[in-house]
């Protein structure tokens, strides 16, 4: 009585071993098959932003039918080198860690990683807001992989209150959609961002996760009988996760000069990067932000490990401004971090050792940030440069966050011009020698109050 639409995955001379796209119920020994002669495509195009959809393109948000110009084809080469660009254009995320020691650039691809419940989701919808707040018109695409219907409905609502909705599109699947779906969600979520890449505009999507793909699509290849490898993945696993990740690219200026960066997510078992698919995703993308269980229980969030975690191409992308003042804060994170476990044996440190553990526990203290509250350029600045250029050294460090909430109230309410003028990012911090000492002065006398 009905008909259910299927794409071919296996093609041997004497079977086609096709996944079904809905309803198996019509499927019955000695039914008819008709071969569509098409490639499977989703809709693409500014229609569905603000919406909802499935990975076919269909709403999931109640509304109306969505009608879009164009289709895009769900599964498509990447660019070619020739046809790309170097990253070079800052994607601020507005965490202050992330801006500050792993930046990330337009066009480039980071892995979020660690175990669950450590906070890798709430680092790419605070990435989300920033572009709304900061205004910086990149458009996002946020695709949720077998995730609760009840989470994502809580995304939503948190996104329509933030005013981000209304340039992001949301690709869901749960966990009772069929593994096929599962499996086309990062396809079809990168077709809709890369009609905006190719329209020379930025946008950004959000794989959470590609563990859970990764399983959608070997419970596929074990029901078409295809040999398992390593953890029963199939030996194409690799493959299935470059051709996905390498779509996400800074385009040439001969293409319109869009870009579309990609923010993977991958859940690890206590802590085993070493795994299958963490090292897979690890060796395709450029860098890895690891998310540490240990500091996020110690109440440190983002719980971002300084040590693991590396940007190997946003440096080229990070903005004078705050690369001015980040030059040593991982380095010095890390080595704070080594020196406190060893200052935990011995009371008698010398006095150097004793300043730098002290800046140490204040830069870790400053680099707490509450989820929903991501920070423009200048408050980045004025905050690290308080911290790291000694200006807070009299303030302890479990009162330098209320320090550097008066720190940006006292130079937003008295010197929002030249705060304004900061956040464009475009000079190093202390060659505008006026915004140098505004920030230097108002950090002292903040510093001044919490003297003995």
């Amino acid at each position: 009585k009905g008909y259910v639409e299927a794409f071919a995955l296996n093609l041997m001379e004497d079977e086609i071993g096709a996944v079904l796209l809905g309803n198996e119920n019509y499927v019955k020994a000695g039914a008819k098959v008709r071969l569509k002669g098409e490639l499977l495509t989703v809709p693409v195009g500014k229609e569905l932003l603000g919406r909802v959809v499935d990975p076919l393109g269909r709403p999931l948000d109640g509304g109306p039918e969505i009608k879009t110009q164009k289709r895009g084809l769900i599964e498509r080469p990447a660019v070619g080198v020739m046809g790309r660009k170097s990253v070079h254009e800052p994607l601020m995320t507005g965490i202050m860690s992330i801006d500050a020691m792993f930046p990330i650039g337009r066009g480039q691809r980071e892995l979020i990683i660690g175990d669950r419940q450590t906070g890798k989701t709430s680092i790419a919808i605070d990435t989300m807001i920033n572009q709304a707040r900061q205004k910086t018109g990149v458009i996002n695409v946020y695709v949720a992989i077998g995730q609760k219907l009840s989470k994502i409905a809580r995304l939503v609502e948190r996104l329509k209150e933030e005013g981000v909705m209304d340039q992001t599109i949301i690709v869901a699947t749960s966990p009772s959609d069929t593994a096929s779906l599962l499996y086309l969600a990062p396809y079809s979520g990168t077709a809709m961002g890369e009609f905006f890449r190719d329209n020379g505009e930025h946008a950004l999507i959000i794989y959470d996760d590609l563990t859970k793909h990764a399983v959608a699509y070997r419970q596929m290849s074990l029901l078409l009988r295809r040999p398992p490898g390593r953890e029963a993945y199939p030996g194409d696993v690799f493959y299935l996760h470059s051709r996905l990740l390498e779509r996400s690219a800074k385009l040439s200026d001969e293409l319109g000069a869009g870009s579309l960066t990609a923010l993977p997510i991958i859940e690890t078992q206590a802590g085993d990067i070493s795994a299958y698919i963490p090292t897979n995703v690890i060796s395709i993308t450029d860098g890895q932000i690891f998310m540490e269980t240990d500091l996020f229980y110690q109440g440190i969030r983002p719980a971002i490990s300084a040590g693991l975690s590396v940007s190997r191409v946003g440096g080229a992308a990070q903005t004078k401004a705050i690369k001015s003042v980040s030059g040593n804060l991982k380095l010095g994170l890390s080595q704070f971090r080594e020196l406190a476990s060893f200052a935990q044996f011995g009371s008698d440190l010398d006095s150097e050792t004793k300043a730098q553990i002290e800046r140490g526990q204040r830069l870790t203290e400053l680099l707490k940030q509450a989820q929903y509250q991501p920070m423009s350029i200048w408050e980045q600045v004025a905050s690290i440069a308080a911290v790291s250029e000694g200006y807070f050294d009299d303030v302890p460090a479990a009162k330098i966050k209320e320090a550097q909430d008066a720190l940006l109230t006292n130079l937003w309410s008295n010197h929002k011009t030249e705060m304004k003028q900061l956040s464009k990012g475009d000079k190093k911090f202390g060659e505008d020698k006026a915004i140098y000492e505004i920030v230097k002065n108002a950090a002292m006398s903040v510093a001044k109050g919490y003297r003995n």
